[in-house]
């Protein structure tokens, strides 16, 4: 089961720092003078019209987007403070080459120092790659073909064709059991391959250049590289047919497929799982989930089917596409023009800030060890704590009073709700990544051994009870989960800083922000996919046939409003893709809201910088989304982001909140008026 963040789910990790130990920000642009400035924004929209306008309009007409970014707004601005603060002790520890081997410093340090290392590796050009690709050349038969597949994964090269790992059973949360997943596609839908439109012919030309380009670079001549594009393109849209759509998957119980593995190996005769699992390191297995059963019939067929010499070429790609960003600058180049072209990103990444994202995304719990004893302070758990049991309560009255649903119903969500895990801050104990070694002087060989060790680490974890006291995220990423299996709610480090929260804000613009954020993750136990486990983290129907309709027939409603919002050209919101963090939108700022309403300041009328407190209030909630991106990067994010536009999770929420209307005297003709009837209520 995929975790619900705050942000995005797969496309770009937003990370900030945690706000300075005297509890001001510090950023790029200075501390904040006014936590809510109306420099900032564009007062001569209505904020009927558009709040999102309205809060950040005169920001965004004065910022525009750097060209190392596809989006610029709050969310980027930490992001680069972070980095700044990342690089900072990345630099100071790796400017030591005498740390004792093993130890935290030494590996965060040479890891950094290696990717730095460009002479190296330019030096090297793909001869981390050329063994691999010679044993790919000696496939014979089918049989070598798989026994690849195996090895690639095995060794931490690629994951061609599917995916599989080991995880929390979805109806036994304690318990750990083998996934297979639908994979072997390289761009980011399966749309990409199956609709024919302006802009995919344009990245599917796009992406075939860069096949050709990569299969060049190794010695390829042009017409055989352009052949390979392909034959490749052939085999990944007859892939992308058989998977599941986003929308579809979004249902847990269409994913749960428990397989005993003889039966596994029937529906895909030319991928004997029996053989197959313990050469994958899961020995003893005796039942799998497969997560979409006509996938693997699919692509079993495709296996027979095919040549062997195009899934040779199938096999040299995997090589290639994942380790082009780690060989020497022409890989890197073509990597990033590839990319550019999804994205819209102009210019790449600085190099130590790539190294620095690498380093937490490989080794996260050893630099957030660094990250958090200068960065992170006692205090601001405490506030958390806190400021979740206040919220936690609301959300528990919020669901007393639900209207729509039943006594014995609103008991079991009850139960959820006082069952819930908080995590805040860092892991209690943290991975220490026993046994990785990592080397100053061979950046590919460190990615390697990362990746081979983060393997050999999940699979070890089959026939061990699920360890709850693991994190999804790194200390210094700002943004937030929900874990359906373990009923737990998330909030690293990172997120603790302006515009989510500040010591001297009030509580507006805190409860606007990281109020809101705590109400989003604990609303994702309620949403579309979360309602369907229970307290103890089991996917298990705990509603009522009555109560469940009436929750549909609210969800639809969300759905419709979304579907209505247009992005780019005619690219509408999915409205059923991006419905559970809809509802954690809405849910959150309710219960925000009404907790707010109980502080001091929520009480009374007093303005500040001529705003009042709910004034305040839904200004802070508007300028955490405040963002501009550009049109590629939008149109990709239509297609893979479960989270809609950030303008849209700006006003599409406060439009069914009457307190909204009130402080900023919206009123019909607006066009964002809603008739209280019409305003939809869930949570």
């Amino acid at each position: 089961m995929k975790l619900s963040h705050l942000l995005l789910g797969g496309a770009v990790v937003v990370t900030a720092a945690a706000f300075a130990p005297d509890g001001g920000q510090k950023g790029q642009d200075g501390p904040p003078t006014k936590f809510i400035d109306p420099a900032n924004m564009d007062l001569s929209i209505k904020p009927g019209d558009d709040f999102f306008d309205y809060a950040n309009g005169a920001w965004l007409k004065t910022h525009e987007i750097p060209a190392k970014e596809t989006r610029w707004g709050s969310f980027n601005i930490l992001r680069q403070e972070n980095t700044d603060k990342l690089l900072s002790l990345l630099k100071e520890v790796s400017a030591y080459a005498d740390q004792p081997e093993g130890s935290l410093k030494q590996r965060v340090g040479d890891l950094y120092a290696s990717g730095m290392d460009s002479v190296a590796i330019e030096k090297r050009g793909f001869d981390p790659i050329k063994p691999d690709l010679a044993r790919i050349d000696k496939i014979t038969d089918l049989n070598g073909v798989v026994n690849e597949m195996i090895t690639e994964r095995v060794n931490g090269d690629a994951s061609p064709l599917f995916g599989a790992g080991v995880g929390a059973d979805s109806k036994h949360p304690t318990v750990n059991i083998v996934e297979f997943r639908q994979g072997g596609t390289s761009l980011p839908d399966r749309d990409y391959y199956l609709k024919d439109n302006d802009r995919n012919r344009k990245i599917k030309d796009a992406y075939k250049k860069y096949i050709v380009t990569l299969f060049t670079l190794t010695g390829t001549n042009a017409e055989q590289a352009a052949k390979n594009a392909e034959t490749i393109f052939t085999i990944e849209t007859a892939l992308a047919k058989a998977q599941m759509s986003r929308v579809e998957m979004r249902d847990p119980n269409k994913t749960y497929n428990k397989y005993a593995v003889k039966a596994f190996d029937q529906i895909t005769p030319h991928l004997n799982w029996s053989q197959l699992l313990p050469q994958m390191k899961l020995n003893g297995v005796d039942t799998v989930n497969v997560a979409q059963p006509d996938f693997f019939k699919s692509a079993d067929a495709l296996l027979a089917s095919t040549s062997i010499n195009d899934w040779k070429v199938y096999l040299d790609w995997n090589m290639l596409k994942g380790s082009a960003s780690a060989l020497s600058s022409p890989f890197v180049k073509a990597n990033f023009e590839f990319g550019s072209v999804l994205s819209g990103q102009k210019v790449q990444t600085p190099r130590n800030e790539r190294m620095s994202a690498m380093v937490d995304g490989s080794i996260g719990e050893l630099l957030g060890q660094l990250y958090v004893e200068k960065y992170f302070t006692p205090a601001a758990k405490e506030y958390m704590v806190n400021l979740v049991n206040i919220l936690k309560s609301v959300l528990g009255d919020r669901i007393k009073r639900l209207e729509w649903m039943s006594d014995a119903t609103k008991q079991k969500a009850l139960n959820k709700l006082n069952a819930f895990t908080v995590k805040i801050g860092y892991p209690d104990k943290w991975q220490n990544y026993d046994g990785l070694i990592i080397g100053r002087h061979d950046y590919y060989s460190n990615l390697k051994r990362i990746s081979k060790w983060r393997y050999n680490y999940n699979v070890s974890q089959l026939g061990k009870p699920v360890d709850k006291k693991r994190w999804g995220m790194t200390p210094p990423t700002v943004n937030a989960y929900y874990n359906p299996t373990n009923n737990e709610i998330v909030f690293p480090a990172g997120i603790l800083q302006f515009p989510f929260f500040d010591f001297k804000a009030d509580d507006a613009v805190n409860y606007g922000g990281i109020g809101a954020v705590i109400g989003h993750e604990m609303t994702h136990g309620f949403d579309d996919q979360g309602r369907q486990f229970d307290a103890d983290g089991s996917l298990h129907d705990w509603w009522s046939k009555d109560d469940a309709d009436k929750f549909k027939s609210r969800a639809d409603q969300v759905v419709a409003q979304y579907n209505a919002f247009t992005v780019v050209d005619t690219l509408h919101v999915n409205g059923k893709l991006t419905l559970g963090e809809n509802l954690a939108d809405l849910g959150g700022l309710n219960i925000a809201y009404e907790a707010f309403k109980k502080t001091k300041e929520g009480q009374s009328n007093k303005k500040i910088d001529g705003f009042t407190p709910d004034q305040r209030f839904f200004l802070s909630w508007a300028q955490v989304w405040r963002s501009s991106q550009r049109p590629e990067s939008a149109a990709q994010r239509i297609l893979t982001d479960p989270h809609s536009p950030e303008q849209y999770r700006c006003n599409a929420p406060i439009s069914n909140i009457d307190a909204w209307y009130a402080a900023f005297n919206v009123q019909p003709g607006d066009k964002y008026y809603k008739k209280p009837e019409d305003r939809i209520h869930v949570w």
